[in-house]
Parts: C-alpha cells; sequence; structure tokens
C-alpha cells in the first residue's frame, strides 16, 4: 500500500515515525522546494505497512537518470530530491531508484519490517522497469562518532566483515554493496536561536559543536547569527 492509497493516515504516519530523526532533518534546504514535487510525482514509490489498520513502517524512495557511475550519483539525499524532480519536469527516464527513508514505529521494532519495507520498494522499481537500486544511507551510529570521517566510518567492520554499524548490515544482509560517502548530502542552516532550538543546547561562542544526534559537527558564527550543518551519508548500491 501506498500513502497516496490512504491520504487519512498522513498525521498517524508523521506521529509514528518523527521521533525517529532528530529535529534539525526536518529542516533542511531542499525539502520546502522539492518534497511537495516528490509527493506529486512520486506517490507510488512512498510504502506503508499496516497491521489491523495501525501504521507499523514506511518508507519511500525517488526515481532518477543514473549513467551507473559513482561520480555520477547525486550530493546525497538533497540531491537526489533535486534530480529527480528535474529529470521528472524535463521527461528523462529514470533508471535508478533511490531509498531516501524507512522508519519502523516504536512498537514494531526488531521484527524486521525496516527490510520489508525495502524489498517493497525493490519490487516497486522492478515494476516500473528500473533495474538500479541505490540509498544515501543516514548510519545508525554515525552519530555516536562525529569526528570521524563517513569515509573512514564505513571502513569499520565487525570479526563476520559486516560494517560495525546496525543501518549498514541491514543493508549488507540484503546484498548491498558500499560505493562510498555522501559528503554533502544535507545542508541545514538555520538562525542561532533556530539551532539552539532544535539541538536543544546552548551555542554562547562561534566554532564548532558536537550536537546531539548530528553526524557530523555543526559551525556557528554568531556575528553573522547562522549555524550551518552539512551532513555526510554513505551510499549503497543494492543492484
Amino acid at each position: 500500500m501506498t500513502s497516496a492509497d490512504r491520504p487519512d493516515l498522513e498525521d498517524e504516519v508523521r506521529e509514528a515515525f518523527r521521533e525517529r530523526w532528530p529535529e534539525f532533518i526536518f529542516h533542511g534546504e531542499a525539502g520546502p522546494e522539492y518534497l511537495p514535487r516528490v509527493s506529486e510525482y512520486f506517490g507510488h514509490f512512498d510504502i506503508l505497512l499496516l497491521d489491523e489498520g495501525t501504521v507499523a513502517a514506511g518508507g519511500w524512495g525517488v526515481p532518477f537518470a543514473w549513467s551507473g557511475d559513482f561520480d555520477d550519483l547525486p550530493d546525497g539525499y538533497d540531491g537526489a530530491l533535486a534530480r529527480s524532480v528535474a529529470d521528472h519536469e524535463a521527461g528523462r527516464l529514470p533508471s535508478a531508484l533511490s531509498f531516501m527513508a524507512a522508519a519502523v514505529a516504536p512498537a514494531y521494532d526488531k521484527q524486521g519490517l525496516a527490510q520489508q519495507v525495502l524489498a517493497a520498494l525493490v519490487a516497486r522499481a522492478e515494476e516500473q522497469g528500473i533495474g538500479q537500486v541505490v540509498a544515501p544511507l543516514r548510519p545508525t551510529w554515525k552519530h555516536r562518532y562525529p569526528l570521524a570521517t563517513m569515509a573512514d566510518y564505513a571502513t569499520w567492520v565487525r570479526e563476520d566483515g559486516l560494517s560495525i554499524d546496525p543501518w549498514i548490515r541491514t543493508h549488507q544482509r540484503m546484498g548491498a554493496a558500499v560505493l562510498g560517502p555522501a559528503t554533502r548530502s544535507m545542508v541545514i542552516s538555520g538562525t542561532v536561536a533556530e539551532w539552539e532550538s532544535w539541538a536543544d543546547m546552548v551555542f554562547p561562542v562561534s566554532g564548532r559543536y558536537v550536537v546531539p544526534d548530528a553526524l557530523n559537527t555543526i559551525t556557528v558564527d554568531r556575528d553573522a547569527d547562522r549555524a550551518t550543518y552539512v551532513e555526510e551519508n554513505l551510499w549503497v548500491r543494492h543492484r
């Protein structure tokens, strides 16, 4: 089922999944420009899993034209949004689907539902004749190591050869291969007061700060009254 089939569940979906991401994630620069058109153009790539009418899990993706070369991938999350919209409006046929997010309602944790959502998105891509599937992952544990680059973090593995990170492992177990970092995946900029609210912190002087749940540090410029966060993600390829 897609969100387009059940628009009446929009509030329930938002409530079920919003706590899975920090507040600042909802204030990215690309969202206001592109998300309304993504919802309009690609509702068939917005999957919901219901349990007797209750929202249990969901996820969504965007299609775009991609050569198959790493260097031709978008910058990350923001870039995928922009390219998918630009390709659709220009009439370019998509050749890849990018997972953009997947989440499980807290009451349904540890039941394998995230993998079911991703598998459903892969199946939807196949139905649409799209053969390549990628994702700019936001690794679950990267916020614990905000001073490490994503390139380094991606090399940290367990004895079994899989990533130390649970979300990367989920994709690896589905057959995904790590491609490399999306070094400018999301850009989130705001006033100092806005960022203090989003992070629930005080930034008394200009400089770099470690913020809870941020994968990288943020930069605060009190003279300009701006704080900016550039998040690295990790591109993986499923097929």
